[in-house]
């Protein structure tokens, strides 16, 4: 069961990041880099390393892939806010979600998740010794940190913001 979790790993981690390299809208690689890392998120874990698993999660996937598609959601108005009439990227939409919808559903309803348990639960410190050390001996680094990802992104919002477009648009999609 774990090497087809790794294979299945591997593939959404490599196969995602080939997709964030090859896209041509920046939004879709934006996507493609937040999939790849949690599929490293998700290696974390068969390693055994919850804790590493989740900053991972959320440094990496919660705050700077989130970042770069609200930087480009904060550029790209004039492309976002654009009429489309297609209606045949809306079937298409819902015909692949209702597809991913079932092949997800057959996949749990396949697996042995319902006869999983969880077995003994083993409570280790660890975490609270993570969390002890980083807000005693680290943090005056957690600080400066702190102050430098606030100075990085008043700067992107500096630069990002522009005097020559029409606030005024409305959402249309």
């Amino acid at each position: 069961m774990a090497e087809q979790v790794f294979y299945g790993l591997a593939i959404l981690t490599i196969g995602s990041a080939i997709f964030a390299l090859e896209s041509r809208e920046l939004i879709y690689g934006a996507i493609g880099l937040a999939l790849s890392m949690l599929g490293i998120a998700g290696f974390f874990i068969l390693l055994d390393a919850p804790f590493v698993a989740m900053f991972q999660i959320a440094v990496y996937v919660g705050a700077v892939a989130v970042l770069v598609i609200f930087t480009v959601m904060l550029v790209r108005t004039n492309e976002l806010f654009t009429k489309r009439e297609d209606k045949n990227r809306r079937i298409a939409g819902i015909v692949f979600a209702f597809i991913f919808m079932i092949v997800i559903g057959l996949i749990l309803l396949g697996s042995e998740l319902s006869k999983a348990s969880i077995g003994e639960l083993k409570i280790d410190n660890i975490t609270q010794k993570i969390g002890g050390e980083m807000l005693t001996y680290y943090s005056p680094a957690f600080i400066l940190l702190a102050l430098v990802l606030a100075g990085s992104i008043i700067g992107a919002l500096t630069l990002a913001r522009r005097e020559d477009v029409d606030n005024s648009y409305e959402r249309v999609n």
